[in-house]
């Protein structure tokens, strides 16, 4: 009897270890933990930590909380402009809603994957093909990112998954016609600089006629105030002269001045030698007449 009862007591034991052990559930940081009862989610464990569940009723799932990356394969695609594209993309992902995503998608990142691949493919085709190919090439900025982000908007809200990011690896063309198309892009872009440096360039030059014509017009003007104030000036000067040998014994003098100006005007060269008359007006003043 005694030997039984022991038996009984460590099957006990051992049972409520086991039945302890099952009924915790340790959450890590970067996962969600969802408990279910038969079959059916209960409830969503979202914090790290110790919690507790009803064993061998319940079970535990998990699923990642981390963002994820997921790389999808590179496609062809068509511009509005009937060219064709070589599109190499990835996303960063994140379950934001467990029991949402297992509802939907069975718990099964690769559901996940499968439906993120025809969503962001099926979005990325519609903004490229509404896209001519000079702008799909310019938009690599993040511009084209931004619209195919824009145009998937909250379509995964209900398989409890958000897109966090759209970025291409490779959006290039075809190997058979991108140096035709990088010609032709560059042609165009030498067309567009001709026509900007041929606008500049008579820019330039209205604005030189403009500016020598507004010169000339001040210079001019410049050039008539000068010979109105030299005429004023000499006209004055005149005056003066008039006033000062005005009576006779200062006519004399000023006789003598002029004579000698004129004889000095006359000297001019190497030559120095003057030839005058008798009668003339400057020899008259050396005859002291």
């Amino acid at each position: 009897m005694k030997t039984t009862a022991k038996i009984l007591s460590v099957i006990l034991i051992c049972a409520a270890l086991v039945a302890g052990a099952s009924s915790i559930v340790i959450t890590q940081e970067n996962e969600y933990s969802l408990v279910r009862q038969f079959g059916k989610i209960d409830h969503v464990v979202s914090e790290a930590g110790i919690s507790f569940k009803i064993p061998f009723i319940q079970s535990v799932d998990t699923l990642p909380k981390q963002i994820l990356l997921y790389d999808l394969s590179s496609s062809d695609v068509i511009t509005s402009d009937k060219k064709t594209m070589i599109c190499d993309s990835y996303i960063l992902w994140q379950i934001v809603d467990p029991q949402k995503f297992a509802q939907t998608l069975n718990s099964s990142i690769t559901n996940a994957e499968s439906r993120l691949d025809a969503i962001v493919y099926n979005s990325t085709k519609n903004i490229i093909s509404s896209t001519s190919q000079d702008d799909v090439i310019s938009g690599r900025n993040g511009e084209l990112s931004a619209a195919i982000m824009q145009n998937i908007g909250n379509s995964l809200e209900q398989y409890g998954i958000a897109l966090l990011s759209f970025e291409t690896k490779k959006l290039d063309l075809p190997s058979d016609n991108k140096a035709a198309v990088y010609e032709r892009m560059i042609s165009e872009r030498d067309n567009i600089a001709a026509t900007y440096t041929a606008e500049g360039s008579s820019e330039a030059q209205i604005i030189k006629n403009t500016t020598d014509k507004e010169v000339t017009v001040l210079l001019s003007e410049a050039e008539k105030e000068a010979a109105i104030l030299i005429a004023e000036g000499e006209a004055e000067y005149m005056r003066i002269l008039s006033e000062a040998y005005n009576d006779e014994s200062k006519q004399e003098f000023y006789s003598f001045v002029r004579s000698l100006d004129a004889l000095k005007a006359s000297m001019r060269g190497n030559n120095k030698t003057v030839i005058l008359s008798p009668d003339s007006p400057i020899a008259q003043i050396f005859y002291g007449k």
